[in-house]
């Protein structure tokens, strides 16, 4: 019925039996393992079943949103798509202990170099559920403010060393997602999520909380 909302569609968690699990492999971020897991079978049987995981610590993006309604981009070279991709600010969760939207408003400064007064939460996504643990929070910052460059106490190396900035029309961003120029996931999510709570008149976002 129009204007209702089904709130019985929602994920919720669950943990199937784990018989057996190998680690196939740790760096100082990420790791791969295997585990056996009991599923069910035909004929209400159930069998167990190898899975193989990318064991990732998760990741946050940042729709920066300025006063005028745009959103800033960075490019980045990313080696294991072979491209360029024009993506949000935006970094995985490798501190111990470091709330998300610290982890968010960290990024925001050391890669574009700004900070926001207003945080919300946009989405919470898993990006590839069907054989990584990564969860990435796709937040909204608004009300910026540029920090001068000898503020940042951070050095951009490797991928990072050169990441031109660019401050795009939201409007645009979602044209760019729909005719196939975007191809980042939190990018596209970022913008088109942006793109409904603004919409919305921001009445639907989450706070970010800590």
């Amino acid at each position: 019925m129009s204007g209702t909302v089904d709130y019985t569609v929602a994920d919720h968690p669950e943990s199937w039996t784990v018989e057996d699990t190998a680690e196939r492999f740790r760096s100082p971020k990420v790791a791969m393992r295997s585990d056996w897991v009991r599923m069910p079978g035909s004929g209400g049987r159930t069998e167990v079943v190898q899975r193989d995981l990318f064991v990732h610590p998760g990741a946050v993006a940042v729709v920066a949103l300025d006063d005028a309604g745009r959103v800033l981009l960075l490019r980045q070279y990313r080696h294991a798509v072979g491209h360029q991709l024009w993506e949000l600010p935006a970094g995985m969760r490798d501190v111990d202990g470091e709330p998300p939207v610290r982890t968010a408003q960290r990024e925001l400064l050391e890669e574009a170099g700004y900070r926001a007064a207003t945080w919300h939460e946009l989405a919470d996504v898993f990006p590839s559920p069907g054989f990584s643990t990564e969860r990435v929070i796709v937040y909204l910052a608004r009300n910026l403010t540029e920090v001068p460059a000898e503020e940042i106490d951070f050095e951009r190396v490797h991928e990072e060393a050169d990441m031109p900035l660019e401050w795009m029309p939201l409007e645009d961003a979602v044209r760019a997602v729909l005719t196939g120029r975007l191809h980042n996931a939190s990018a596209v999510i970022g913008i088109l999520a942006a793109q409904a709570a603004v919409r919305d008149g921001l009445s639907t976002l989450r706070p970010a909380l800590a």
